[in-house]
């Protein structure tokens, strides 16, 4: 189901003129002497929550692997080797995410982000044009841990581990983070202070296809759109424990297809250009915040249409 998400039209517009301005001043969150404050219990750094294919338990056919093991954790696992084309697919009801599966053997971690209730999981292979059939399936009746489990976690979209670059930025950030939203302040000012949006990435992907962002690469590049935005915030932000969707749908104005942040905060962070509450969801988007980035990659950071979440 889309959902329509307005931002206070006051905060948006005191949001472009801080990015028209293209540098901080004493309203920018980033900036340590800023307006800002911040909520919530003390926080101290957690072990990195990690995800992983398990081969021993895996549903095998056709040379498919579906592990379901970690369903309680939040995600399922694929891995296959094939000479076709391969796709893995995540059912719920009646909502299907697919999801383009290395044909080399490489595993590939899916988010079971339609929370509980009983999935169907298939290895599609390519027979030819857009037809594919049907080589290994399984099923899952999810009950996770909690509902926060698939977004503390890696998966396809937003890989990363105890030993990423990603991960120690994140961790450096945060080391003397007194709170969460200390935690969450820390991470969306340096992102959008570091990292440019690059437009000829953004062109060369506009009518392109299954891209898949890499944290780490958009750290050292220091560049991005804004699926790479997204995923560094969420690897940032899960390594250090804290929920955090990607979400890619439509922006306004004119149905622009885009990428952001949902994040899930023990605590808050109040300033002039994020309002986020404790214990709700909160729209991040990290791309808008970054000085530079064009309306017409970004929209206008008004109003915001989900169509999938990761």
């Amino acid at each position: 189901m889309e959902r329509r998400l307005h931002i206070p039209k006051l905060l948006a517009a005191l949001a472009a003129s801080l990015l028209l301005a293209g540098c901080g001043g004493p309203s920018d969150p980033a900036n340590p002497g800023g307006q800002s404050d911040t909520s919530g219990p003390a926080y101290t750094l957690p072990a990195v929550a990690e995800a992983s294919f398990r081969e021993e338990g895996a549903v095998s056919e056709n040379g498919g692997m579906i592990d379901v093991s970690s369903a309680e954790q939040g995600y399922v696992a694929a891995s296959a080797e094939n000479g076709s084309r391969l796709k893995f697919q995540v059912t719920k009801e009646d909502t299907t995410y697919n999801y383009d599966l290395p044909n080399d053997g490489t595993p590939l971690i899916c988010p079971l982000n339609m929370g509980n209730g009983p999935y169907t999981f298939s290895i599609m292979q390519n027979t030819s044009g857009s037809n594919y059939i049907e080589i290994a399936s399984a099923a899952a009746d999810v009950t996770l841990g909690t509902e926060f489990e698939p977004f503390v976690r890696p998966n396809v979209f937003c890989e990363y581990d105890a030993t990423s670059p990603c991960v120690a930025k994140a961790r450096e950030l945060a080391a003397d983070a007194a709170n969460q939203g200390d935690v969450l302040k820390a991470v969306y000012g340096w992102i959008t202070e570091n990292i440019r949006y690059d437009t000829a990435k953004a062109q060369a992907l506009a009518d392109a296809t299954g891209y898949v962002p890499d944290p780490d690469e958009t750290l050292a590049e220091g560049t991005g759109v804004c699926f790479d935005y997204a995923s560094l915030g969420a690897a940032m932000l899960r390594s250090l424990g804290i929920p955090c969707k990607i979400i890619t749908g439509y922006v306004s104005p004119d149905g622009i297809y885009h990428a952001w942040n949902l994040v899930y905060l023990d605590g808050s962070w109040m300033s002039v250009e994020v309002n986020v509450e404790s214990q709700t969801w909160t729209i991040i988007d990290l791309t808008f915040a970054a000085a530079g980035a064009s309306q017409e990659y970004v929209g206008d950071g008004t109003a915001y249409t989900e169509r999938y979440t990761y």
